[in-house]
């Protein structure tokens, strides 16, 4: 397998970001760490050996980026409004850094599904129902979509716009909504296990029906529990049937 680290100075977070590559073509997977986790988490933890076959035969290729949750919503030393700047400042960096990075590296416009676990669904999920006009889908596993559960009661317009149980409730344009409306691969999947939250995945699998948002709500059984296991097995079994 094709495996290559890449970095630079992003300019949207003023630190140095690492990205994971693997495989040579294919549709673009941008994978999203879970909790404070990093670029390598997903390598670490066998998810890119489980879609070895899919990366090897070029049905997809893997890019896997840091987080700065340790800089954001996890940094309990942090106000709140400092937070959600500081997550603006990470949307900015995928949108105008790391998607370019992903063209230019497959020579073209391939299209980029975003994917992630825990916390890293709810940004796998935010990055595409926020720009539907840049990502092509989204597999989010495990996740929690009300970014209140992580902002400690503070509630502000970037945390709104960061909060896709929020806006897409009240979504109403003709650009990004006949986006989401005619997407094809909008997957939220969880388990039913042990700390997992399917009841989360419910509840905005709802809000995306009330917006005629087309999408499949896959809820897996108790056997299932909010860990790497599930995800290893949740991942490849959407890659290999659903696209």
């Amino acid at each position: 397998m094709n495996r290559e680290i890449h970095a630079w100075h992003s300019p949207s977070l003023n630190k140095q970001m690492e990205i994971a590559v693997y495989g040579h073509y294919g549709m673009s997977l941008l994978m999203l760490p879970t909790a404070a986790a990093d670029y390598l988490e997903y390598e670490r933890f066998l998810l890119i050996d489980v879609l070895a076959k899919h990366i090897n035969s070029g049905k997809i290729k893997v890019f896997s980026i840091n987080s700065i949750n340790a800089e954001s919503w996890l940094n309990r030393n942090m106000h709140p409004r400092h937070k959600s700047i500081r997550h603006q400042q990470f949307n900015n960096y995928v949108t105008n850094e790391v998607v370019p990075f992903i063209h230019n590296h497959s020579q073209g416009l391939t299209p980029i599904v975003t994917t992630g676990a825990s916390l890293g669904a709810l940004h796998a999920a935010n990055l595409f129902f926020r720009r539907p006009d840049i990502f092509s889908g989204t597999i989010a596993m495990s996740g929690v979509y009300d970014l209140s559960s992580y902002s400690d009661g503070y509630f502000d317009e970037d945390c709104y716009f960061n909060s896709p149980e929020h806006y897409i409730r009240n979504m109403n344009d003709d650009y990004f909504l006949p986006r989401l409306q005619n997407c094809p691969h909008i997957h939220i999947l969880t388990g039913s296990g042990a700390y997992e939250a399917p009841n989360a995945s419910r509840r905005f699998s709802s809000i995306l029906s009330s917006k005629g948002i087309p999408h499949e709500l896959d809820v897996w059984g108790h056997d299932m529990p909010h860990d790497w296991t599930t995800w290893r097995a949740m991942l490849p079994y959407y890659i290999e049937t659903r696209f």
